[in-house]
């Protein structure tokens, strides 16, 4: 499964965009600094996302969009378009 398709599964699970998820966890005050499994445990507890799908959030309110240049372009499973990924929701890429 790429990144990009992690961020979309948890959009369809919490009807929210990745977005969206990352402004609630600034509102919370959780950001670069923040422990992962603090914000892991929050959506966890809010939203009902297993750990996995927790994880590519985290990686976005710590990170950012940005992801390696590992499997962009490549031809597996976890292959991605871009080395930025979409955080605006699915329905702005049709």
């Amino acid at each position: 499964m790429s990144f990009q398709a992690y961020l979309d599964a948890v959009e369809d699970k919490t009807g929210k965009t990745p977005q969206e998820l990352v402004h609630l966890a600034t509102e919370r005050s959780y950001g670069a600094d923040t422990k992962a499994g603090e914000i892991v445990d929050w959506l966890k507890t809010d939203f009902r996302i297993g750990r996995g799908h927790a994880m590519a959030i985290v990686h976005v309110i710590k990170n950012g969009p940005a992801i390696g240049d590992k499997h962009v372009g490549s031809t597996g499973s976890h292959r991605d378009e871009s080395n930025v990924l979409r955080l605006d929701g699915k329905a702005m890429r049709t």
